[in-house]
């Protein structure tokens, strides 16, 4: 558990969770979903303490779900948005050290380096509840970066601290969507080797299972990037229903709101239209497979044939001098079976030009 306050430009880590509610600015609570699980009543202690309103029992046990696809509710007092984060599982980068030509090996571990685990946030006026999975390096990551900036030594990035609980949320979400860029690198190249295994002509290709299992982590990826956009939608469509304010300053804010909600929804978007990418490559490598097998089979007929052709008439002649008559022509001249040896060659050749002209016997058509 790490509990931050932030307030203008101060960033700053409390030891535990502060008995009286702070003066300004808002607390953000971040949880491993074990710590959360197992210490939930003294967070719900406390956002009474606060003023803040109890979670509701439903929404506890979605925020400890590991299942939950993404998802948005809200209540009067807080908003929830379970938001299942698109990343590669630790260590998914040593495949690119380990293999640098990519092999259908690497492929499928590329397949189990996937890790769509659920984020939670409930989000009140002056406090963010997030719960992450264990090895989550979001909630670090954002500690480490608001206390950059803190000190100024952040020069990457947005130059301020969030000012409101939602617009810190927003800001994970949106790292979150944004670590993809690893994840997609990881499917691009495991597509990439299975769509040139199966368009090697030097082999056969068996490793239809390992196609299955890819087209199934795409369809699966395709199912999490919708419940994601619509999570964020529903969460879009709530904050412009948020009570009207005269001040400003809440209208600026609630406008900088919608704009970073909108770019999350964009980025969404762009991701689901590279997954839906990869699909319609998926699908178009294997109808170019199939065609590319079909055109060899078709070329290996086209030549049988051929062949057939020009034999037929040699087996005639073979035929036709094997038969039990005393009077055939040249049967019995010393020079008869070189006479008909030179005509059946002579026969092949002919019927051998003839076809290679018509490029039947040709690799190209």
């Amino acid at each position: 558990m790490r509990v931050f306050h932030i307030r203008g430009d101060q960033f700053t880590e409390l030891g535990q969770l502060p008995a009286d509610p702070p003066e300004g600015g808002y607390l953000w609570l971040a949880f491993g979903r074990r710590e959360f699980e197992l210490h939930y009543m003294d967070v719900q202690l406390g956002l009474q303490r606060w003023n803040c309103g109890a979670l509701v029992d439903l929404h506890v046990a979605d925020l400890i779900n590991n299942q939950l696809p993404s998802h948005f509710d809200y209540t009067s007092w807080y908003d929830m948005l379970i938001f299942r984060r698109l990343a590669a599982a630790p260590g998914s980068e040593d495949l690119f050290v380990d293999d640098q030509h990519g092999t259908l090996a690497s492929a499928q571990k590329a397949l189990r380096a996937i890790d769509t685990s659920p984020v939670g946030f409930a989000v009140f006026d002056r406090v963010l509840l997030s719960v992450h999975p264990t090895d989550c390096a979001v909630r670090d990551y954002f500690a480490q970066k608001l206390g950059a900036l803190t000190e100024g030594r952040d020069l990457r990035g947005a130059s301020r601290l969030p000012n409101s609980s939602a617009e810190l949320m927003l800001r994970m979400v949106n790292h979150m969507v944004d670590s993809y860029l690893d994840l997609r690198r990881l499917l691009t190249r495991q597509m990439q080797t299975v769509q040139h295994a199966l368009m090697d002509s030097q082999r056969e290709f068996h490793e239809w299972p390992l196609l299955l299992e890819s087209r199934d982590a795409l369809h699966r990826l395709e199912d999490t990037c919708e419940d994601q956009r619509s999570a964020m939608q529903e969460w879009i469509d709530v904050l412009d229903d948020w009570p009207a304010s005269q001040d400003a300053a809440v209208l600026r804010d609630r406008e900088l709101l919608r704009v970073r909600s909108r770019d999350v929804l964009e980025h969404i978007e762009r991701v689901l239209t590279h997954v839906r990418r990869m699909e319609s490559s998926s699908e178009s490598a294997v109808q170019m497979h199939f065609s590319a097998l079909g055109h060899r089979t078709n070329n290996i007929m086209r030549t049988l044939t051929v062949l057939t052709a020009i034999f037929l008439p040699l087996n005639l002649i073979t035929g036709i001098f094997g038969m039990n008559f005393d009077t055939l022509p040249l049967i019995h001249r010393a020079t008869g079976v070189w006479i008909a040896l030179g005509v059946m060659v002579m026969i092949a050749l002919l019927l051998g030009s003839f076809f290679w002209r018509k490029r039947y016997l040709g690799t190209r058509r």
